[in-house]
């Protein structure tokens, strides 16, 4: 994940982490208590918060570290092996490929689908893009023009229509054309949540009986600028899909974005894009190490 010219996302946090390395002549237990309150004020849950102290506290007594530098890269060691998934950071790179992109609107879907669908065309695969959002007024057109732009053909229904209907239709064109890569949008809000969930389910058994064959990603889109909220909605739209990995967005200087650190370690998910502007590459592959070099990058 590379940040460009953008500040490092969490500076503020890194400031306050020297801060209160610098302040004092000896790493205490006082430092450890500022710590706590530093990372679960970057939104960062509690759990993981005391996880992430507890473990340098022992590494920090262990190893008698005494230097404000030694101890915040480690700090951001420990960040980074938390949020390291192994392989299953990476999107499959096997086809032919179903993702089912999950979220809710305003999040930043639409647009997540059109950067993912540039992503796979640059490296060389088919694309098909299917617009099964049919209940939110223009999902649809706007799904067109990222099509349009990308220069990958949409399956679309008219707006109201059986949001499966649109995925069987988008089903058979992609093995038709032998497309490497069908990206379908999903419905971000319906009259209530169990509706949005049955809907989903309902999605996913078509895919299921149509295209078995194919290999699945379940991404769900998360707002960083949401903060806590994204647990909850990680936690709903969990219990109706099989969520395969994250895509964060509006992770710019500032969104604190702690949150996908908690989300990385307490339901053991990968995180694996990140959306950093509103250009059409602005979408990273997310790198655990180097997301960790950035937290204290001065």
């Amino acid at each position: 994940m590379i940040l460009g010219e953008k500040k490092s996302i969490f500076g503020r946090m890194s400031q306050r982490v020297s801060d209160a390395l610098m302040m004092r002549p000896t790493i205490d237990e006082d430092f450890f208590e500022e710590l706590e309150e530093i990372l679960i004020t970057s939104d960062i849950g509690m759990e993981t918060t005391m996880h992430i102290v507890e473990t340098l506290r022992t590494e920090v007594q262990a190893n008698n570290m005494t230097k404000p530098g030694v101890i915040k890269i480690r700090l951001g060691k420990i960040i980074a092996d938390v949020m390291d998934k192994g392989e299953s950071q990476k999107l499959c790179s096997e086809t032919p490929l179903i993702i089912l992109m999950i979220g809710i609107n305003g999040g930043g879907k639409t647009t997540s689908i059109g950067k993912l669908a540039y992503k796979l065309k640059q490296q060389g695969k088919s694309v098909m893009l299917a617009a099964a959002d049919t209940f939110r007024a223009a999902a649809g057109e706007q799904l067109a023009i990222w099509g349009e732009r990308v220069g990958v053909p949409v399956i679309r229904h008219a707006e109201g229509a059986d949001p499966s209907a649109v995925i069987y239709d988008a089903i058979q064109s992609a093995k038709a054309k032998k497309i490497d890569v069908l990206i379908c949008d999903t419905a971000g809000r319906l009259q209530n949540k169990k509706n949005l969930m049955d809907e989903l389910a309902k999605m996913n058994k078509v895919i299921g009986r149509e295209f078995p064959e194919a290999h699945r990603e379940n991404l769900l889109v998360l707002d960083a600028t949401t903060g806590k909220n994204a647990v909850s909605q990680v936690e709903e739209f969990g219990n109706t899909a099989d969520i395969t990995g994250i895509i964060l967005t509006k992770l710019d200087g500032t969104a604190k974005g702690g949150i996908v650190i908690t989300i990385a370690d307490e339901y053991d998910m990968p995180v694996k894009f990140v959306g950093l502007g509103e250009g059409i590459e602005d979408l990273e592959e997310f790198e655990p190490s180097e997301f960790a070099e950035g937290l204290f990058d001065e």
